[in-house]
């Protein structure tokens, strides 16, 4: 049986708490249990109090074939964060909303540079998706095309460092592919509409339910955050990027990312 644990963001107290009541027992370094897996959808960094222990949890329990990992957009934007760009700078740019993102993570692994960097090629061994027979499992969004497209790119499904380079370059199908796996689909709002995210950034494009069809949906009910300003009428599917949804035919998909509820 597989377990599915979404974002933790560096909350080890409340994960040790939920592996044990689930049933995992901590044996040599790692949590297991006999009949069951873990498999984290990623999220690990950022946000929480205990980073370095929600990173030694996941990796042991992955290194011990106890749990899978995927890679998280914040895991994919830490690395960009530290890559540098040939020309100077880096490929997550420095910028004050970036640095407020990572903070947490980077005053945790202060004076531990060898340490964090340990962990950013782990994450470089995370895949980006995972299927079986049965189910799809992914960080943010699940498109068919987006993850066939990086099947036929990645390296086993994961990111090479040539790889993470070309996938900044935006409008790139790399980019966009990645962008929408990791962080899921956007549309532009209506003209004079903004909202304040959960980082404290004016936002002016909404994630979507890319679950529902966005033919029937409007502005709204496609919205994944509960924004009362968005309007009551149908969407204009041109303002779409990538009009495919999930249909209920295929497998059953299990994610993270969003802060649902229910």
């Amino acid at each position: 049986m597989t377990d599915f644990i979404g974002d933790i963001h560096g909350h080890a107290d409340k994960l040790e708490a939920l592996l044990l009541k689930l049933g995992y027992k901590k044996k040599d370094g790692a949590y297991s249990h006999p009949e069951r897996k873990v498999l984290f959808v990623g999220g690990y960094i950022d946000r929480g109090p205990k980073i370095r222990e929600t990173l030694a949890i996941v990796k042991a329990m992955v290194e011990s074939e106890n749990a899978i990992a995927l890679i998280g957009n914040h895991e994919y934007n830490a690395i960009c964060f530290h890559f540098q760009e040939t020309e100077g700078g880096h490929l997550r740019k420095h910028l004050i909303k970036n640095i407020i993102q990572h903070y947490e993570t980077l005053k945790q692994f202060q004076n531990r540079q060898e340490e964090y960097e340990r962990y950013l090629e782990w994450f470089k061994t995370l895949p980006l998706y995972y299927e079986t027979d049965t189910f799809r499992a992914v960080h943010a969004c699940w498109d068919n095309k987006n993850i066939q497209y990086l099947k036929n790119t990645l390296d086993n499904d994961k990111l090479t460092d040539e790889l993470i380079y070309q996938s900044v370059r935006k409008g790139s199908a790399l980019n966009e592919a990645i962008d929408q796996t990791l962080k899921g689909k956007e549309m532009k709002m209506p003209v004079g509409l903004s909202f304040t995210d959960k980082d404290g950034t004016e936002r002016t494009e909404i994630r979507i339910k890319w679950w529902e069809d966005p033919s029937k949906m409007t502005y709204r009910s496609i919205s994944i955050e509960p924004l009362e300003d968005l309007p009551e009428k149908l969407i204009e599917i041109s303002t779409l990027k990538s009009p495919e949804f999930y249909h209920n035919k295929d497998k059953k998909v299990f994610f993270g990312h969003y802060w649902l509820k229910g």
